[in-house]
């Protein structure tokens, strides 16, 4: 790998170290995470200038908007940075045309029950290592985040309700724009436009 410093990838080692003997009863799991030798471990991370390495997110936490690739963890990294997020969770929706939109959850801390939309694009610009396709374009307020038993956020249920949820969801209608609260009409417009597409 010629450009680690520069980039965030996937963890692989060689297959048949470390104990892992394959998927109980799931031959296609085993093919994606086995090949030809490596484990492929599809935690994603990238490495500083000193060298050390950061977990970055999972494979299945990849962003894919206007043709740039990227982990979600970074995202969740700076959102945490906001005085009134607690915890933050980072995650693809369709976009209407191609590709993605990104999405946050965030847990307000205690006694705080909604962000100000006006200060939100403020606080993004003023994020000097924030990617440019990074911004969230929704921005879902959750009272609390929904959890697995091992304490991690539970994405997928995230993905599937997308904006169509009970929270408040806050967004962009133009990029770069302010935010504002999105209406049911406007969740209904956006269901539509991107129709079946899953993530």
């Amino acid at each position: 790998m010629l450009n680690a410093d520069e980039a965030i990838g996937e963890l692989v080692s060689k297959a048949g170290g470390a104990g892992f003997e394959g998927y109980w009863r799931n031959d296609e799991a085993e093919r994606t995470r086995l090949r030809e030798g490596w484990y492929w471990t599809g935690d994603l991370a990238y490495r500083d200038d000193a060298g050390f390495f950061y977990f970055a997110g999972r494979d299945h936490d990849w962003l894919r908007v206007d043709g740039e690739n990227f982990a979600s963890a970074p995202v969740e990294r700076i959102l945490q940075r906001h005085p009134d997020v607690v915890l933050a969770a980072v995650y693809a929706v369709p976009d209407p045309v191609v590709g993605d939109q990104v999405m946050a959850a965030v847990q307000l801390r205690p006694g705080v029950e909604a962000l100000d939309s006006a200060p939100l694009a403020d606080f993004f610009a003023a994020q000097g290592d924030l990617g440019t396709k990074w911004t969230p374009r929704f921005v879902r307020l959750c009272p609390i985040l929904p959890m697995t038993m091992t304490n991690k956020v539970l994405k997928r249920a995230l993905r599937a309700e997308r904006w169509n949820c009970a929270d408040p969801v806050l967004w962009q209608a133009d990029k770069g724009g302010p935010y504002s609260v999105l209406s049911d009409e406007q969740a209904a417009s956006l269901e539509a436009a991107v129709g079946d597409r899953v993530m």
